[in-house]
């Protein structure tokens, strides 16, 4: 399944930038496993976005408690669950499998 992740920081600014460097550890770490497929800021600068694969939401859930964001309590996950139905041919069939490749 994949996991559309919305970042929404609930803290001061400079509360949140107290675990910057700690949250960039987490993504880069999640990302080597193949769980994160890609992330970033929004360009509001009130979050980010984390596009991500696992088997179940536990192990996103499982995931996110471990973030210094979450850990510290700097921000908000708002978690959307989605089964792929078709994908583009570029897409890797390891993300969405099952989906149909146009």
């Amino acid at each position: 399944m994949l996991f559309s992740i919305t970042v929404s920081y609930s803290r001061p600014p400079e509360e949140v930038k107290e675990h910057l460097d700690g949250h960039k550890d987490w993504l880069v770490r999640h990302i080597k496993s193949g769980t994160i497929i890609v992330a970033g800021p929004l360009l509001n600068g009130d979050g980010g976005f984390i596009l991500a694969h696992a088997e179940d939401r536990a192990a996103i859930e499982t995931m996110i408690a471990d973030d210094p964001f979450d850990r510290h309590r700097v921000a908000a996950f708002d978690i959307q669950t989605c089964n792929p139905a078709i994908r583009a041919a570029g897409f890797s069939e390891h993300w969405a499998a099952g989906a149909k490749s146009v």
